[in-house]
């Protein structure tokens, strides 16, 4: 039978060197993976319409109507406490058929003697919905500045996509709500 040799100092440290290595290998994964966790969570939430998010598409898109199938779409608007700014849908229901391109105009007021800078958050429900509520054209893309006592109309391009129809999720569906929030941002900051 042959005996074991204890581990020499050098193996140890090497052990110890590897485990420290590995560990903070670890943590700046970890720590890499949670700045990056919020804009993945975004992007994942733009393209699957998840949590209510809605979906994006360009302006030469062509979508095919559902001709006989009609959806209320109703529209939502808050501000931020301490927002100085009234914003209100100029219409508070719309009724669309699914798959045709409608418009949405909201109206915003400054109603301070200084200049504000608004971001809006945005969000559908039934929740489920979201993937098939897509906007084409949206004040909620850039920020908007309105001067003192200023009003602006703004407009919402979008439409139902017809993929709603097959959608078990969504059978129940008969009316969507878009809901807006805006709040204040330092103009040339990014809103996060």
């Amino acid at each position: 039978m042959m005996a074991t040799l204890p581990p020499s100092p050098f193996d140890r440290d090497r052990r110890n060197r590897r485990t420290m290595l590995t560990m903070a290998g670890v943590g700046l994964s970890m720590l890499a993976l949670g700045f990056a966790s919020v804009p993945l969570y975004r992007i994942f939430c733009e393209q699957t319409g998840f949590g209510g998010t809605t979906m994006r598409a360009d302006a030469n898109v062509q979508v095919s109507e559902a001709a006989g199938h009609a959806m209320s779409i109703r529209f939502d608007s808050n501000v931020q406490p301490g927002m100085p700014w009234q914003f209100y849908p100029e219409h508070r229901t719309d009724t669309v058929t699914v798959g045709r391109k409608d418009m949405a105009i909201f109206i915003a007021k400054n109603m301070s003697d200084k200049p504000v800078t608004g971001t809006a958050s945005f969000n559908v429900t039934p929740s489920q919905a979201g993937a098939y509520f897509t906007k084409i054209q949206c004040f909620c893309f850039t920020e908007q500045t309105l001067q003192p006592g200023q009003e602006v109309r703004m407009p919402v391009l979008y439409f139902v996509d017809p993929k709603i129809l097959d959608d078990p999720d969504n059978k129940d569906t008969q009316q969507i709500t878009l809901s807006y929030t805006f709040y204040p941002v330092e103009p040339g900051k990014k809103a996060s």
